[in-house]
């Protein structure tokens, strides 16, 4: 019940009818790659079909495009927010006034503009450029095509870190739930998840990657809490969208 809640949470796919209380939604944060992980799977399996009938750029608006429709634009709606209510308040409370906003104001715009402009470029040179990946055995290299496992994974990763470590910035939300009800064999277990799949695809690189995208949770959330008195789930959302993000540009390189 705790995956499939996780499943809901961070995709369009509806729960089983069924009461879920609450300590099954912090449970459920330990699950986030697991969720990554699936989401990976069917993009993998969409560059791979696609890259045989379509270019670069063509594939890489419909991976965009799936991509977006399976989570809802859930992460890129609160990457907005977060954009518009950081980036532009005064003092503490306006920024969460304003990230609570349903109306897109100019930072929003443009941060979500240049997201979305960083994730086609590097999934179109990715595209291009793309070589088999090691592999967990030497001399079996694996689809280049498995990479994009990655950036879902990872990034689900920093949403469970952010969840587990960092304050709450509001007093109530679904937000709130899972974070006062998220245990640290949770985030140990996401953690786990999340590098043993790097490994698994990168080797020892994937253990570099890791470290990059929990290494801009830290920075990230710590550039919020000056900001706001805590996280929100519109952070949350944000922070996913720029490990993504992150992974896919060390990809390219």
């Amino acid at each position: 019940m705790a995956f499939l809640t996780a499943l809901t949470f961070l995709t369009v796919l509806p729960l089983p009818a069924s009461r879920v209380d609450e300590n099954v939604l912090g449970r459920a944060v330990g699950y986030f790659p697991l969720v990554g992980l699936l989401l990976g799977g069917v993009l993998a399996g969409v560059a791979w079909g696609s890259a045989r009938v379509f270019p670069p750029q063509m594939t890489a608006v419909l991976i965009l495009t799936v991509w977006l429709i399976l989570t809802g634009a859930l992460h890129l709606d609160g990457f907005l927010d977060a954009c518009d209510g950081l980036l532009g308040g005064h003092t503490p409370e306006d920024r969460l006034s304003i990230m609570r906003d349903e109306r897109v104001g100019a930072f929003a715009l443009a941060g979500g503009v240049l997201l979305l402009l960083a994730k086609y470029t590097a999934l179109t040179v990715w595209l291009e450029t793309a070589r088999p990946l090691p592999g967990p055995w030497p001399g079996h290299p694996l689809p280049p095509q498995l990479a994009l496992i990655l950036p879902p994974t990872l990034a689900r990763f920093a949403m469970s870190v952010a969840l587990l470590a960092f304050p709450y910035a509001r007093d109530q939300g679904l937000g709130k739930v899972l974070k006062d009800h998220v245990r640290p064999r949770d985030g140990v277990f996401a953690g786990a998840t999340a590098l043993l799949l790097s490994l698994l695809l990168l080797r020892g690189r994937g253990f570099l990657l890791w470290m990059g995208v929990l290494g801009l949770t830290w920075g990230c959330a710590r550039w919020v809490m000056r900001r706001i008195p805590g996280l929100t789930g519109d952070v949350y959302g944000a922070l996913c969208e720029l490990g993504e993000t992150l992974v896919l540009w060390v990809l390219v390189v």
